[in-house]
């Protein structure tokens, strides 16, 4: 099930004004650009953010997401409908002939058990072409993230369009590694409050590669996130 932050209809809709301007998805422009992919399955899509500016380049897209709310979000930003949405997990697109996959943000840690990272690489398989990429980020365990994470308690709010004045606030709740969980809090203009929690799955390198290995995949490059030097591995791997 997906976190509320994400599935919560109320926190669907202010998702994007706390994500900030992504960056990071300068990168993965970058990388599809160099592989030469036409059409292009963004898994984890969310709010659409990537998929819309593929689109823009004349890039074919199919997003998926298991979040119906933030699927409504993605669409609302498609007036044209150039994009495919489908509602539900990797395992639920089929075969559609993509040149690449791609899973952005924190996508590739919220499976929390092999059999969940086993269902989504055999998902990407299938919806791949023979020799299609795939292409994600894991953020570096020995980072240790989650401890800047924890001291960072401070109070951000927003002026969302639309909604008024939003408060948000984490918490680390737990570390019990390699999983990390946290919860985002937000308080809303007319007193509400909603929580998300969320847990991520810190998987080491090596592991990353054997199981890639396992299911079909060749390792072609393991890169470091210009944007966040040190902080990530980005993976691009190969339908075999």
């Amino acid at each position: 099930m997906p976190d509320a932050l994400f599935a919560h209809a109320r926190l669907a809709p202010i998702y994007d004004a706390f994500d900030g301007a992504r960056d990071d998805l300068d990168h993965y422009l970058a990388i599809i650009g160099e592989l030469g992919a036409r059409r292009v399955l963004d898994v984890g899509c969310g709010t659409g953010c990537l998929a819309v500016l593929l689109a823009g380049r004349g890039i074919e897209v199919v997003g998926v997401d298991p979040a119906e709310a933030s699927l409504e979000i993605a669409k609302a930003k498609d007036p044209e409908g150039k994009i495919t949405w489908i509602h539900g997990d990797a395992g639920t697109v089929g075969e559609v002939g993509a040149d690449l996959a791609v899973m952005t943000g924190n996508v590739a840690q919220v499976f929390l058990t092999d059999d969940e990272w086993r269902r989504t690489l055999e998902g990407i398989h299938t919806a791949l072409a023979p020799g299609g990429h795939l292409v994600f980020e894991i953020r570096r365990p020995g980072r240790r993230v989650w401890e800047d994470w924890a001291v960072d308690t401070a109070h951000d709010t927003r002026d969302v369009p639309g909604v008024g004045e939003v408060e948000q606030w984490r918490e680390v709740t737990e570390v019990n590694l390699p999983f990390v969980s946290f919860r985002y809090t937000y308080r809303f203009s007319d007193g509400e409050v909603v929580t998300s929690d969320s847990t991520l799955w810190f998987r080491e390198r090596e592991d990353l590669e054997a199981l890639l290995g396992e299911h079909g995949f060749r390792v072609l490059d393991v890169r470091d996130a210009p944007d966040r030097p040190g902080r990530e591995y980005v993976f691009i791997a190969q339908r075999g």
